[in-house]
């Protein structure tokens, strides 16, 4: 999610990039590709390979706690990384995204200890919510078409989710909720 985000934002509002220049972009978002979707897809064939995850699928909520915590660790990590190398900090844009994202991540991780959500929900809704506050933020209407775009992906995504009986409506119905009060939330109060 953090990259598609990114290269929307790169492309449609490179305003929220801030203070990262426009030709600095695409090696920040390899930068997001890299931690937040290559090291933890390689964590998660670890797991696999040493036995402390069944089904690459994470049907069983219990499959998903390690994963799950370390992903949130590896979001906390680039942040933090992030502020460190490149003094970013929250007085930027890009920034407080990233706090959005890292809240996100963290929350999903520790519903996940007591019941199994719907991640990809989640994710598709948080970010609904960050475009739709960027969009009503900004003095034009860029990313309107990306965010009714958006909507019609929740719908596909969270009818997927139901057809193929990996999520009961209420972990869809949940998943959409926190995604959305999250980053909406988090926008609002961060900006």
């Amino acid at each position: 999610m953090a990259t598609y985000l990114f290269l929307l934002l790169s492309f449609t509002l490179p305003t929220a990039l801030a203070p990262i220049p426009g030709e600095g972009h695409l090696r920040f978002i390899l930068i997001i590709f890299i931690m937040t979707f290559v090291v933890p897809v390689m964590n998660v064939g670890f797991f696999k390979i040493m036995g402390s995850v069944r089904s690459l699928d994470f049907y069983e909520r219990r499959d998903r706690v390690i994963p799950f915590s370390i992903f949130a660790i590896f979001y906390a990590a680039i942040t933090y990384f992030f502020y460190a190398k490149f003094r970013i900090d929250l007085t930027d844009n890009v920034f407080k995204i990233m706090i959005v994202l890292d809240t996100l991540v963290l929350v999903s991780a520790v519903i996940t200890f007591f019941y199994k959500i719907s991640i990809h929900t989640l994710c598709v809704w948080g970010f609904i919510g960050i475009i739709l506050f960027l969009n009503k933020a900004s003095d034009t209407n860029l990313l309107l078409i990306p965010s009714v775009a958006m909507f019609l992906v929740a719908g596909a995504v969270m009818a997927s989710r139901l057809q193929l009986n990996a999520h009961t409506p209420s972990e869809i119905w949940l998943g959409a909720a926190v995604g959305f009060v999250i980053s909406f939330a988090g926008m609002n109060l961060l900006f």
